[in-house]
């Protein structure tokens, strides 16, 4: 039980370090678009639009970003019905939070884990799109941190839930699927 406090304290500071900047006007208004490069709506859009919209290895690797992005969002619905944590901004004094912020449980971020579960399989599909996907997720990551909504620790966890179903998913999906995409 002092681990775990000791591991929640933690995440309240780094929560704070990042969450402090909240009234920096410019930082403010990036991040509150950039937090929705990782919702729902827009990624299965994305992914949908590549998936009727492409041919080849880049449809294939859309199939496994949809893959992905459905799979991963059980484990999330899960842990946040087992594990109701409350959102930082209801508990962390002098945390600064956005307009008309969500009341579910914040643990694990479920934008994060999105962000993640489409970005990887790109990556896996071309390395060198991480350069421009990874710095994306990390946005939508923090983000959700700064805009109060999400402790550190929940987008840690929705990062590697996202990571290991893009992972998953395209493995899976190339072993079994290629073919058709050839």
């Amino acid at each position: 039980m002092k681990y775990v406090q000791q591991v929640y304290e933690l995440d309240c500071r780094y929560f704070r370090c990042i969450n402090q900047y909240f009234d920096h006007k410019r930082l403010n208004a990036f991040l509150r678009y950039a937090t929705h490069l990782g919702g729902a709506g827009l990624m299965i859009s994305i992914v949908l639009a590549l998936l009727v919209f492409t041919k080849g290895a880049m449809q294939f690797t859309a199939l496994a970003s949809a893959a992905s992005l459905t799979v991963s969002h059980i484990p999330v619905a899960v842990v946040k019905k087992v594990y109701p944590r409350k959102r930082p901004y209801l508990v962390v004094q002098n945390s600064q939070v956005t307009d008309n912020p969500l009341v579910d449980c914040s643990f694990p971020s479920g934008h994060t884990t999105a962000i993640f579960s489409v970005i990887i399989p790109f990556m896996l599909w071309n390395p060198l799109t991480a350069f421009l996907l990874l710095p994306v997720g990390i946005i939508v990551a923090i983000s959700r941190v700064y805009l109060g909504l999400h402790y550190p620790t929940d987008i840690l966890v929705g990062s590697l839930l996202g990571s290991f179903a893009g992972i998953s998913s395209f493995l899976i999906i190339k072993h079994n699927f290629l073919f058709l995409f050839l």
